[in-house]
Parts: structure tokens; sequence; C-alpha cells
């Protein structure tokens, strides 16, 4: 066994209905002031509605940040900062999607009354420095796992993006409550689980950090998810399977926090620079032809990960053999649920493959826990298997 070091959320509340618990939650960590960032999607559904109220109950001042876009750019995260601020917030929460619990992970570090950095100051690994104000995270999608990941993600460019990476970003608390989740349409389901199966496989294949731990949550996330995914997208309504989701999704995200993500993520981070596709999507379009490309050295491990993918329905035969049924079956996940299963009809065009692959190869950070060497053109071939 290789040395390890594995950190994750303080505390994980896993319960239906436990979001009308957030101001007591709020109130017993000494917060009188407190700033929710969310998106305009939340705001227009009403998930706040029942959330609300109880900070008027227990004394607390709670002002919304709503404006979070999918892939925030920098200026989204000022605002907020500069809301928080405003507000002299003793406390952030993060209400929703990937992207706001990222901005919400940036806003407790930025607007912390001692804090002497800029955001531009904390791109990279280990650069934010000195304290945040205290942060909860309630994510209303059962993908991204970023309640329990030091990881925030900022668009920077017309198509690029930088990632914050720093121990400080890991939340006191992560919320896992399936009622908010019930009325995720199909195709989000779909993708974020597809996005969490996506962390769950890469942790446990990541070259440089995968350990013990991270391959028991991994495990049990692919799981949890390859259980529950049809039931959540076809009858959306079961609070038990939206529950299990949620879960999976949050154990794949303390894994891959402390095993890294690979080259399913490097290539699909140009996807949704360029094209807006959504992250779960991208991934989802380009995970079959990733694990083809990784099946080479990988093959023992993804065959380790087939009987939780496929259960009864694995048949007997060497690793490589199953390696393919599991290639197979979290295709079969896509096209059952009705997401695009080429490139091409996600709207990328041709004639973009070859400058996808170099923008593809910007992401060594990623690239670098892959289990095979990836080049350039291995990237573009992958590209055009896909497309």
């Amino acid at each position: 066994m290789q040395p390890f070091s594995f950190a994750t959320t303080a505390q994980i509340i896993c319960a239906s209905g436990s979001a009308r618990r957030l101001a007591a939650l709020c109130a017993e960590r000494g917060a009188r002031t407190v700033l929710i960032v969310t998106d305009p999607g939340i705001t227009r559904l009403g998930l706040l509605a029942e959330v609300l109220p109880g900070f008027l109950l227990e004394g607390v001042t709670a002002q919304v940040f709503d404006q979070v876009l999918a892939d925030p750019p920098q200026a989204i995260v000022q605002s907020a900062v500069a809301q928080a601020r405003a507000l002299k917030a003793e406390l952030v929460i993060g209400f929703g999607g990937g992207s706001s619990l990222d901005v919400a992970k940036l806003v407790a570090l930025l607007a912390h009354p001692d804090c002497n950095q800029q955001l531009a100051d904390l791109y990279g690994v280990g650069k934010a420095k000195g304290r945040r104000l205290p942060l909860i995270q309630v994510p209303t999608t059962a993908g991204t796992g970023s309640e329990v990941t030091p990881v925030a993600i900022v668009t920077t460019g017309a198509t690029t993006k930088l990632g914050v990476v720093s121990p400080l970003l890991l939340p006191d608390l992560a919320l896992l409550d399936a009622d908010l989740t019930l009325g995720l349409p199909p195709a989000v389901t779909a993708a974020t689980g597809i996005d969490a199966m996506v962390h769950a496989i890469e942790a446990y294949t990541s070259v440089l950090q995968k350990n013990p731990l991270s391959d028991l949550l991994a495990r049990e996330a692919l799981r949890l998810l390859a259980a529950n995914l049809d039931e959540a997208v076809h009858h959306g309504g079961n609070r038990q399977a939206r529950q299990a989701m949620l879960l999976g999704a949050c154990l794949a995200g303390q894994a891959f926090a402390n095993a890294p993500v690979a080259a399913v993520h490097a290539l699909a981070y140009p996807l949704g620079g360029h094209f807006h596709i959504p992250h779960g999507l991208s991934n989802a379009l380009l995970l079959p032809h990733v694990l083809g490309f990784n099946a080479a050295n990988a093959a023992p491990l993804y065959a380790e990960l087939a009987p939780l993918v496929l259960g009864a329905r694995l048949r007997p035969g060497d690793a490589m053999a199953q390696t393919e049924q599991l290639i197979g079956a979290l295709a079969d996940f896509s096209e059952r649920s009705g997401l695009p299963t080429r490139l091409r009809d996600a709207g990328v065009p041709q004639q973009m493959l070859a400058q996808l692959a170099a923008e593809a190869m910007l992401q060594q950070r990623l690239l670098v826990n892959n289990p095979r060497e990836m080049t350039e053109a291995h990237a573009l071939a992958i590209y055009q298997s896909a497309y």
C-alpha cells in the first residue's frame, strides 16, 4: 500500500426533508446573517419556499443571491462576494447544482473579513490562504459531488475554465435532501447521474492517488448509482431512489476529491467551454470511448467494477470481455435515458474536433491521473470515435 492522505467534509446529513432544518443548523453555528448562493431556476421553481421562513423564526437574516449561471464566469463570483460583504455574512449556503456550490465555496473564502486575496490569486492547487466563513452545501442534483470536494471551477474567458483547489473549500456540512430533487427533469437526472458514475469510475482507476478509502467509496457509489438511475429517470417521484442517487453522488465526490478524475473530464471541458454542453452530458458522450481507449491498461480494474453495474447480467469472461460489457452497459444508460449519444447530436461540428483535442491537452492536472498516457492524436481519435 502506498502512503495516502484523505480529507472530506466534516459532517453529512442524509435525510429526506432535512433542508427544512437549514435555518436551525445556521443558528446552531452562531450565524446571524447568511447568504444563500443559488441560481434563477431554483428561485423560479420555489425550492427555497419551505426553507426561507425558518430563518425568520430562528432570528437569522438570510439574503439570496440567485444569479449563478452554469459554468459560472468570474463576474458572477465577484458579484456574490460583494453581496456577502455588504451583508457582513457570517455563514454561506450553497443551494443548487454544482455551479452554485462552487460559487458558494469561493464566496465563503473571499468574503471572510480577513481575506486579502483576489479571485485571480486562487487559481491552481493550494493557492488559497487564510480562513473562510462557515459553509453549508445543499445539492439539488445528484451529480457533481461538489458538496464534498475541495474544488471550484470558474469560467475565465470565452471558452476557458480554471480551477481553485484547496482544502479550505471543503464545507462544514453537506445536507442531502431527496425532496429537493423530486422535480428534476429526466434528462437532467440522467446526465448528472452519469456524471457521478464517471467520478466513481475515474477515481477507482486514478493513477497517482488511488487509495483504499477512495476505492471503497467509489465502489459503493457506483453500486448505488447503477441500481437507482433508471428508476430516478423514469419514475422521478420515487423518493427512495432519489435519496440513493444523492448519496451515491456524494460518495463518488468523496472518492474523486481524494483520487482525482482523469481523461473523461479533460476531454469534456472543451465541450462545455465552446458549446455550453452541460458538464454531465459532456462526460456521458465521451465515457464509453475513453474507457475503450484506457482498457489496454485498466481492464482488470474495470472488470472489478463491472459486477456493480451489470449484476446478474454480467457474463463470464476475461477482464477485457467484462470491460466491454461494462462499457456497453454505461452506453445503454444514456440511450435509455434519451440523452444524445454522439457529439454530432449535441451540436458539435466535425471541423472543431482537432481544436478540441488540442485544448484537452491543456488539462494536464487531470490527464496525469489517467491509467493510459494520452497524446493529442489519441484525444482526436476519441473525439472522432464519439462523433
